[in-house]
Formats: structure tokens, sequence, C-alpha cells
């Protein structure tokens, strides 16, 4: 599925697990879990506990996410 494809949905990072996982809460108070898209991994764009991102979001898995956007 390409990135054009997901819903993009803003969230904050509350755990970061092993192997690249992450833990989001999104704004309407779900938790999923999500991994770095391939330019955040390519351009070594870090992300930490606190930081707000944007979730991308399949809607054929929604537990399942990709981090697209780090905000400043």
């Amino acid at each position: 599925m390409a990135k054009d494809d997901l819903a993009q949905i803003d969230g904050k990072i509350i755990d970061a697990g092993a192997g690249g996982l992450y833990k989001v809460e999104l704004d309407n108070k779900v938790a999923i879990q999500a991994r770095l898209c391939g330019k955040m991994r390519r351009f070594n764009i870090r992300v930490v506990v606190g930081d707000r991102v944007t979730v991308g979001v399949s809607p054929y898995d929604p537990t399942n996410g990709l981090i697209l956007y780090r905000h400043k």
C-alpha cells in the first residue's frame, strides 16, 4: 500500500520499544504500535518519548502505523 493511501493522524510518542517500534498515543486516546518510515531512517531523524508525530494508519490494520513526520 502506498503512503498516499494511509490515513494521517497526529499523536504523541509514549514508549520506545526494541527493534525500532514505538508506542504512539493518537489524539483520540488510542494507543498503536508504529515504526519509522524509510526516509526518517535514511536521514537519521531521531524520535524520542514525548515528541509529536504524524502517523500513517492503514484502513486494513488500524493497530499498526508508520511514523511519517516529527513535529518541531
